[in-house]
């Protein structure tokens, strides 16, 4: 294109110091016209040959030729010159920003080292199957995820978190794809195939996200469908009723020329392309510049929705609190209803509590819940899971198990009511798992969660943000919950909820929520699922790696920050206040263009400013949406 270009530009400076006319001055400057202008003729003939006669290609066409026609062969070749400059540029422009969101997200392994016959081999990631062990050396990506079987070394997952302090891991851990292997040399057994691994899921996510388009966007594709054709009938209406007005009822001449002239300018500056092209490149910048920040969003309409969040509703465990949870208590029987003892440290535990300890672990073995990993980790011997039968777990009430014989029920205040038993409360804030052993009542164990050292600075962030109701939603006792929303700086509460009434208290919050603004959920994308899907914004928090986030959610933080969900809403926001600068420049610019054009002011120089020149400024504008760094 930069040779046509060139070409184009050299041939008509010296054409037109020729002193030539007539039928050789249209000849040559047909030369230049066609090097630089036929791949926009042979489009135009492909839209009216497929019935999609109003595009740009068709005006700027017809524009041009029109004025070769009318004798001005420099302005007519100029237009279609400085019109294919415009779209050099703004490819160059889009192409920029496509590598610089594919160098931010470069995160996609080019092989994966296995090991045969004491050599190693480089192969294609899409080869290496589950089980398989890999070879991860410094320097290199890890091509799939998996769980390290040998060595130990830091990671550097700044790619896909934000994080710039590398992360340790050793043997037994688990470590995601598209990490950055810094130091040691690590051994991988695969748990997933390339293709579901998350570095794959990510890519997929980011590449197919401007599938999804904003009502922005919607409104230009509509704005274009209705606007082309209307400005094609403006200009014929422009070249045929004023000459026919001054010939029939006012008695000067027709003046065809100046008023087709003026038809011709119209259709150029009339071209959609600005509003075509940068709207969807802000929405995709904005995309690109967030995932940079470790923040997925799956489509331009949820930034739009992100930018319109007024209410924020959480979810308590993983989300404002760690998620990380210790036994620090069990109290049997002989402890009196509401005086049950603080304890600190590591306590050692009396006959009666180690056996509560190891019911209780029995019985939640076979769950993932963190709280049932506490138990696991607190019991801290290996679990006989042939001395467990009969397990039924029971959505927001706990576990009902038969350990060696005996049935064991283990949950909260919920489960002992539905199992008609009575419990006694406990003095000490915490979650507490009641336990009842063959119908009667056992004790219960103590345990508690920590909140994550910067809740209370992402709560004070998204107030400072514009959102005005900060809401937690948990089926977590009402002590507890209350203490933990205190810290953190929340004072709407909801507690000892079950997955249903999470629902249902969202629904009453989507009723009751300011005129168009957005509620927003976060929660850890696994057993919010529900919840995920019924907001307008369903927020994943520290859920990398995790299917069921992914695809539950409408955004992922790719780690367990709360501080990026205001930094999302800014991303948002700026990316909303750049669609709407371009929108209003875009139109405004040739607006004013066109009434100029009609009074007789402008000129195709002041057409090609308002085609090209407004289609540059709009692509640089959108640009900006990818600097997200500082917000």
């Amino acid at each position: 294109m930069l040779i046509r270009i060139i070409v184009a530009a050299i041939l008509v400076v010296a054409f037109s110091l020729l002193p030539i006319e007539g039928y050789v001055k249209f000849g040559l400057f047909m030369i230049p016209y066609l090097v630089i202008g036929y791949d926009i003729l042979k489009k135009a003939g492909k839209g009216i040959m497929n019935r999609q006669v109003f595009d740009e290609n068709f005006l700027m066409a017809v524009a041009t030729m029109g004025a070769i026609l009318l004798g001005d062969y420099k302005e007519g070749v100029s237009v279609m010159l400085f019109y294919q400059i415009g779209e050099l540029f703004q490819s160059y422009a889009v192409g920029k920003s496509r590598r610089n969101i594919s160098d931010l997200m470069d995160i996609r392994p080019d092989y994966a080292n296995i090991e045969t016959d004491g050599q190693m081999e480089k192969v294609d990631p899409d080869e290496v199957e589950i089980g398989t062990v890999i070879i991860v050396q410094p320097g290199e990506k890890v091509p799939i995820d998996g769980v390290v079987v040998e060595g130990h070394s830091s990671l550097n997952t700044s790619a896909l978190t934000g994080e710039s302090v590398p992360r340790e891991v050793a043997v037994g851990e688990e470590i995601i794809s598209g990490c950055i292997n810094i130091s040691g040399l690590l051994k991988i057994r695969t748990t997933k195939e390339f293709g579901e691994s998350t570095v794959s899921k990510i890519l997929d996510l980011v590449e197919n996200a401007s599938s999804k388009k904003s009502r922005s966007e919607n409104f230009i594709s509509r704005f274009a469908h209705y606007y082309t054709p209307a400005v094609c009938y403006g200009a014929l209406a422009l070249a045929i009723l004023p000459p026919l007005v001054r010939m029939l009822f006012m008695g000067l001449p027709a003046d065809w020329g100046i008023w087709i002239y003026r038809a011709l300018t119209f259709l150029v500056i009339s071209c959609p392309c600005a509003l075509v092209i940068s709207i969807p490149l802000s929405f995709f910048a904005g995309i690109g510049g967030a995932s940079a920040e470790g923040v997925l969003v799956k489509g331009s309409n949820y930034l739009e929705a992100l930018a319109g969040t007024r209410t924020v509703v959480f979810d308590k465990t993983g989300t404002i609190t760690q998620g990380v949870f210790e036994v620090c208590g069990i109290h049997g029987t002989n402890c009196a209803s509401g005086s049950c003892p603080v304890v600190s440290g590591h306590p050692v535990y009396t006959k009666e509590e180690e056996q509560l300890l190891e019911y209780a672990a029995l019985a939640e073995c076979h769950s993932t819940h963190p709280i049932s990993v506490s138990l696991q980790k607190a019991y801290g011997r290996k679990l006989d899971v042939d001395r467990v039968t009969d397990v039924q777990e029971i959505g927001g009430h706990g576990v009902i198990a038969t350990v060696d014989g005996h049935r064991v029920a283990a949950g909260n205040d919920k489960l002992m009511k539905k199992e008609k038993i009575a419990y006694r409360n406990c003095s000490c804030t915490g979650t507490i798992v009641h336990l009842a052993v063959d119908g009667a009542y056992a004790g219960h164990i103590l345990i508690s969660d920590m909140i994550k050292p910067n809740a209370a600075a992402a709560m004070q962030a998204l107030k400072n943000s514009g959102v005005h109701r900060l809401v937690m939603l948990t089926g977590d006792d009402d002590r507890v919950a209350q203490q933990v929303a205190g810290e953190v700086g929340i004072t709407e509460v909801h507690s000892q909820l079950l997955p249903a009434d999470k629902v249902s208290e969202v629904e009453k919050l989507l009723r009751t929520r300011e005129e168009k603004s957005t509620v927003a959920f976060v929660g850890d994308g696994i057993n919010d699922a529900p919840v995920l899907s019924r907001v307008d914004v369903g927020i994943a928090m520290g859920a990398l790696g995790s299917d069921a986030a992914i695809e539950a959610a409408d955004v992922v933080l790719m780690d367990d920050d709360p501080l990026k969900i205001a930094k999302a809403i800014r991303i948002a926001r700026k990316c909303l206040r750049i669609v709407y600068e371009n929108i209003c420049f875009a139109i405004g610019i040739k607006l004013l263009c066109l009434f100029l054009v009609t009074i007789g002011i402008a000129n195709m120089w002041m057409g090609i400013f308002a085609d090209v020149g407004v289609m540059v400024i709009a692509v640089l504008n959108a640009i900006r949406a990818l600097f997200v760094k500082k917000l």
